[in-house]
């Protein structure tokens, strides 16, 4: 039996655009043996097919593309302590799936390559999903991480804004926890107070519940929001939040009808400061 390690690339291929790919991206590409896609269904099949077009595009010599169908996930559990459980139980049987194909699709001294969304290091589970196959000793590799364009550069490039400012922080939080940066009362009438805030901007990411509709004080937020950022689909809205909020609800609601899935994120950030 080969002594010899097998080689994991988790390689960030930007938020849509196929310009987005890094030419250290490209470099990794060329260096796989074998590509690991995880399929998410027929109604996110254009996902898939775009990392297919990337390999076909930049994959030197010969190579193999071998898929597995993400597993079923518990979206609609309540509470941080069940959304905290589902997410582990999903994560868990996906790496069930990954290592399994580590295992008897990877030969020892090969390469291969998981191509993530964005950059592999923002609010995307590869990384954590090989440590845990990693942690349970039954196939052994080692991980080389190449960094990619997230679709929060993205928005902020696409809206030709500036994501931070000076001698201001940025927050990135998922939409279950955007109370935690506007709390109070959520009224509209302006006396929510600032919370964290008040000390910054924030990204929004992983929205499913449209959470800016809920934010309290809406005359005094700007928002830029982008959906499908980088791709032929793109869509981008900004504006006073109490004025364009109905409008983003409006044309999420069409893409996602349209296409059976949607991806966006928005940055909220105080009049005084937009």
């Amino acid at each position: 039996m080969s002594t010899e390690q097998r080689h994991l690339l988790v390689i960030g291929i930007g938020a849509g655009d196929p310009d987005h790919l890094t030419l250290g991206a490209v470099r990794a590409i060329r260096r796989a043996d074998v590509f690991f896609l995880i399929g998410k269904g027929p109604e996110k099949s254009s996902l898939t097919d775009f990392r297919r077009g990337v390999i076909d595009a930049h994959a030197d010599g010969p190579y193999r593309i071998v898929e597995t169908q993400d597993p079923p996930r518990d979206r609609e559990a309540a509470g941080r302590g069940a959304y905290t459980a589902a997410v582990h139980d999903w994560r868990t049987r996906r790496a069930d799936a990954c290592e399994q194909l580590i295992r008897e699709e990877l030969a020892p001294g090969q390469a291969g390559a998981f191509l993530v969304w964005g950059d592999p290091a923002l609010y995307d589970g590869t990384l954590s999903m090989l440590e845990e196959i990693a942690a349970r000793g039954t196939v052994g590799f080692d991980v080389e991480v190449v960094p990619g364009i997230s679709s929060v550069s993205a928005l902020a490039a696409r809206h030709r804004i500036g994501l931070n400012q000076v001698g201001r922080p940025v927050h990135v939080t998922p939409a279950r926890r955007l109370a935690e940066f506007f709390p109070g009362d959520g009224d509209g009438d302006g006396d929510d107070g600032n919370g964290a805030a008040g000390d910054g901007d924030v990204v929004v990411m992983l929205d499913a519940h449209e959470s800016f509709a809920g934010i309290g004080g809406g005359d005094d937020v700007w928002i830029y929001w982008g959906a499908y950022i980088g791709t032929p689909d793109e869509i981008l809205v900004s504006g006073r939040l109490s004025e364009v909020a109905d409008r983003i609800r409006q044309v999420r609601a069409e893409a996602r009808a349209r296409h059976g899935w949607i991806m966006d994120t928005y940055l909220l950030r105080r009049t005084g400061d937009a």
